[in-house]
């Protein structure tokens, strides 16, 4: 079946890179009326934050969020495992675990429904990974496939990650590699070689869940994942949540196999371009950086890695690469040198 269907073909875009821009979205929101605020709500979209908290009881908090996406590669049940494997992250970076899921399907009637099988069935073996179960959803007939998740998890609500607790002297160190949305806009346009696409698929099939575990044990200050707004621009939410600004180091960021060599053929994501061209509001690249450097750095990301804010001696005992710092300056800039 995979080989008679490109879902690539199918959709305008690939993965967390089909997200509205962040300045839109922003727009939009600033102009909805703002509800009450019920006690319960420990963390809702004021922050832009990865999830909504709601408080239970004294030792228990609901974490809710909900991603999905156009397929980003061809393979029906990779998609499946990958929309999956980005919908649980935003738990696992509020510090929770996730439980349960609903699917979230809209699906071309005009295509076999095998396909359609083999998507769900990449879903669930992610939720199993997770420990978690798939308990509905809800599907719609539409001429571009999409699919993802809503998913409920369980934190305690003193142990919450949020992106605003950074502190002055902390450190930002990353658990994966960036340069999905490259790896994916070669696959869309069949120009990825196969060693490429299979670290990029390895990396949006990892679930954050060790690299939480990991974190939980040096209590970082502030947490996010890297997804559609690419590096810098969830790098940005860490410094306005911490109202300093944010230096990356981009030689110290790991990319993933390849990627430098697409970006410089011009293999770049229409998203990335969009981040790097809202970037220029808030941040400042090195002059030493050429476009492509400030294109690797802007890169769409789909299930990448999580993000943590924390003292120099914890992110040693961590050991994950350490790309940048807070530091004094505007709130919510960045500069990439």
């Amino acid at each position: 079946m995979a080989t008679t269907v490109r879902l690539t073909q199918l959709s305008h875009g690939a993965g967390c890179a089909c997200k509205l821009p962040a300045g839109s979205l922003a727009e939009v929101l600033a102009a909805l009326p703002v509800p009450a605020r019920p006690a319960e709500l420990l963390i809702g979209n004021e922050s832009l934050d990865d999830a909504a908290v709601w408080r239970v009881s004294a030792d228990l908090a609901i974490v809710h969020t909900i991603d999905f996406f156009t397929p980003i590669v061809d393979d029906a049940r990779t998609f499946g495992r990958i929309a999956a494997t980005n919908a649980m992250s935003d738990v696992y970076a509020m510090g929770g675990r996730p439980a349960f899921a609903l699917n979230v399907v809209a699906f071309p009637k005009t295509l076999p429904m095998e396909l359609l099988g083999e998507i769900l069935a990449g879903g669930a073996e992610v939720a199993a990974a997770a420990g978690a179960v798939v308990a509905g959803g809800h599907s719609i007939d539409d001429a571009e496939p999409k699919y993802g998740m809503a998913v409920i998890g369980f934190v305690h609500p003193d142990a919450i990650w949020t992106n605003a607790g950074g502190r002055a002297g902390d450190v930002l160190a990353f658990s994966k590699r960036i340069g999905t949305g490259i790896v994916s806009t070669a696959i869309k346009r069949g120009g990825a070689e196969q060693g490429v696409v299979e670290a990029a698929v390895a990396s949006m099939t990892t679930l954050n869940d060790r690299a939480a575990a990991d974190l939980a044990a040096v209590a970082p200050h502030a947490v996010t994942d890297v997804t559609g707004f690419g590096l810098v621009g969830h790098a940005r939410e860490l410094a306005a949540g911490a109202s300093m600004a944010v230096r990356l180091r981009l030689a110290d960021v790991p990319l993933l196999p390849g990627v430098r060599g697409l970006a410089e053929q011009g293999v770049v994501a229409g998203g990335t371009r969009t981040n790097l061209e809202l970037a220029a509001a808030y941040a400042r690249f090195g002059d030493d950086l050429d476009e492509v450097d400030r294109l690797l750095a802007c890169d769409a990301q789909t299930a990448g890695g999580l993000l943590a804010a924390l003292p120099a001696a914890a992110a040693d005992r961590l050991g994950w690469p350490v790309i940048g710092e807070l530091c004094d300056g505007p709130a919510g800039s960045v500069l990439v040198d």
